[in-house]
């Protein structure tokens, strides 16, 4: 469990944490010196069964709350110190006010020094401390009188902290992905580069390779410690030190504020949707565009609040708005950041990340209104499940499982409960089951449509899905759907077109009457039927309107376009394939010249020649030097060639 201190400047929160763990948590000279914490300290203290306590004690003066901010992030618990003497002091309210919008909900009040004033004196800081914590996230908290120097209710404190660690819920690792806060950076002699900091999620072990996020600098964990002790893993929870090595990593280019993690997490953004409140002792609403020092993790960066243009945050109040920063940080939903004003003098507000991948434009659009109401949840469950019920555009999944920070096996078991059905690789979208089937009845009633409306046309373009169905999915997720359909036999897919099954576009009257003229003399193939030219000399009819004729018939897969001015019906192609293997057959090693197949079919060589080019086009043949050889089954090769799903229907 890891405790932060939190209170005003010389209230005794370092000698505390002294007393109840022995580690005098200042180590700069400075702060030697000054009597005053001005960075982090750290200590640990062994929970009997319970393993560690890890102590974050933070600088209780006004100009280092920066400090203490990157201190408090990723805590347990609270121990919020007031010196009886003094009692509450203005960093006290500053630092339960950002408790408070940290949501650390578990804590313990110390009323330190009470050995400097009388029992009426300590009654009444322990009163007017109640009625402070009242209302926040800390109402309730056990308040314990100590003296640090003379010792008095620091066992009782310990107490009460085992009491704490032992009840404290241990962070789910399993089904996240590492994520390492560094709050320090140093170097060691003989060990290079190590980082101090706190496990957010999953786990790390030795040997494991990472990333510094933003800069996105390679990492290898080296060695881990705890409490000074060498170990071999650590989870979530913990606070522990990380030796990293890496080609371009030393301690100039790392600094509090990255983060440690595994590297599908690596996504930094200078913008991101969130859940803002504003303090309720604050003298004016936030407005629009308002430049706020913003501080998420350990990481602290300039930049302003977006709200709806005409609107603002009253004091007390909460509403969704956009952080827009000056660089990019990481940040995942769900962490909690804290507000201060420009002059990072005083904090505002604070709030909970719900879409860190924030964009640019409709911000204020209703659709994304409802994406950002939704992801606002707490889980991920719920976030899906209102996603999947508002979001008609679909679902980015791999920005969603990022987000959320889902491995593989977690994010695929929350679809499958939530009947999400996901479509992609390189780019994943994700949409329900309900909607999967509405898109699928609405793309074949608008092939259905189509046909009624222009019984001639081939078919419906692809490319032309998210146009006639009016929505703004991507076509290949729209070709996805179709192609799933057309296994059904529900359309045929032709090419680039989507039609009804078994549809002709020639069957029509005039049509179906000019075919009746053309089919006797296409039967007669022997050795081969006439070109389009000599057709329309026979049949008398003009060359470019029987050619469209043909070219549209043949899209229906009969006849078969083989050669640029003949088409044959699929009894003659097969007739002429089953030629070329009697050819073939009767050489010993199946390999035949041309010529060979010009003497068995009795066409002239330039025939002959079209023909097996036809052939190897649609991989019945393949051509080898001079000679070719059969390559697979003439039904194979006519299945994979255009038209091959009309064939297959008529058949």
């Amino acid at each position: 469990m890891i405790v932060a201190t939190a209170g005003h400047i010389d209230h005794g929160k370092t000698l505390l944490v002294k007393a109840l763990s022995g580690v005098d948590t200042d180590r700069l000279p400075e702060e030697k010196s000054r009597g005053i914490s001005i960075d982090l300290g750290f200590a640990y203290l062994a929970v009997p069964g319970a393993g560690l306590l890890g102590f974050v004690d933070v600088p209780g003066h006004e100009r280092f709350v920066r400090n203490m901010l990157a201190g408090v992030c990723g805590i347990d618990l609270a121990l919020l110190v007031i010196a009886a003497d003094d009692g509450i002091m203005p960093q006290t309210v500053e630092h339960l006010q950002i408790l408070d919008l940290l949501n650390v909900a578990r804590g313990i009040v110390a009323i330190t020094k009470i050995d400097r004033v009388s029992e009426a004196r300590v009654a009444e800081v322990s009163e007017a401390t109640r009625r402070l914590i009242a209302g926040s996230a800390l109402e309730g908290a056990a308040l314990l009188p100590v003296s640090a120097l003379a010792g008095t209710g620091i066992e009782a404190l310990r107490s009460q902290l085992f009491a704490e660690a032992r009840q404290a819920q241990t962070r789910a690792i399993s089904g996240r992905r590492f994520r390492y806060a560094i709050d320090r950076v140093f170097s060691v002699s003989g060990s290079g580069t190590v980082v101090t900091g706190t496990v957010f999620n999953g786990s790390v072990k030795i040997g494991d390779r990472l990333l510094i996020s933003p800069p996105g600098l390679a990492a290898r964990v080296r060695g881990i410690q705890v409490h000074g002790k060498a170990a071999e893993q650590v989870g979530a929870g913990s606070r522990c030190a990380l030796n990293l090595a890496g080609e371009k990593l030393d301690k100039d280019a790392l600094r509090r504020g990255d983060w440690v993690l595994d590297e599908t997490l690596h996504k930094p953004t200078r913008r991101f949707d969130a859940t803002v409140k504003v303090l309720k002792a604050e003298a004016q609403p936030l407005a629009h565009w308002t430049p706020v020092h913003c501080h998420l993790g350990t990481e602290a960066v300039t930049g302003r609040v977006a709200v709806r243009r005409g609107e603002s945050i009253a004091p007390g109040e909460s509403h969704i708005a956009q952080i827009i920063l000056d660089r990019p940080i990481g940040c995942l939903h769900g962490d909690r950041f804290i507000l201060r004003d420009q002059s990072a003098t005083r904090t505002i507000g604070g709030g909970t990340v719900a879409d860190p991948f924030a964009p640019a434009l409709r911000r204020n659009s209703l659709a994304r209104q409802k994406i950002v109401a939704a992801l606002a949840a707490e889980s991920a469950e719920e976030a899906l499940r209102q996603l999947s019920a508002t979001a008609n555009e679909g679902i980015d999944v791999s920005a969603f499982e990022t987000a959320f920070n889902l491995d593989q096996t977690s994010a695929a078991a929350l679809y499958r409960q939530l009947d999400i059905v996901v479509f992609g690789r390189s780019e994943r979208i994700g949409i329900s089951a309900a909607r999967h089937e509405q898109l699928a009845v609405a793309i074949v009633d608008e092939v259905l449509r189509l046909h009624r409306e222009d019984p001639k046309s081939l078919g419906l373009e692809l490319a032309s899905l998210p146009q006639r169905l009016q929505v703004h999915l991507p076509e290949w997720l729209l070709t996805q759907i179709a192609r799933e359909l057309a296994h059904a036999r529900k359309v045929e897919i032709s090419g680039t077109r989507v039609r009804r099954p078994g549809h002709d576009a020639t069957s029509n009257p005039e049509d179906e009457r000019l075919w009746q003229r053309v089919l006797p003399a296409l039967q007669k193939d022997v050795p081969l039927p006439p070109s389009v030219r000599e057709l329309s000399e026979q049949l008398r009819l003009p060359e470019k309107a029987l050619s469209d004729f043909l070219h549209r018939k043949s899209r229906a897969g009969e006849p078969i376009k083989t050669m640029p001015d003949r088409f044959l019906l699929r009894s003659t192609v097969e007739r002429l394939a089953q030629t070329a293997e009697a050819t073939a057959g009767a050489k010993p090693n199946g390999q035949f010249t041309a010529a060979d197949y010009r003497d068995h079919c009795g066409a002239s060589r330039k025939l002959a020649i079209e023909v097996l080019e036809y052939f190897d086009r649609i991989g019945f043949t393949q051509r080898i030097g001079d000679v070719r050889r059969i390559r697979r089954p003439l039904a194979q090769a006519l299945a994979a060639s255009p038209g091959a799903a009309a064939s297959r229907a008529k058949a």
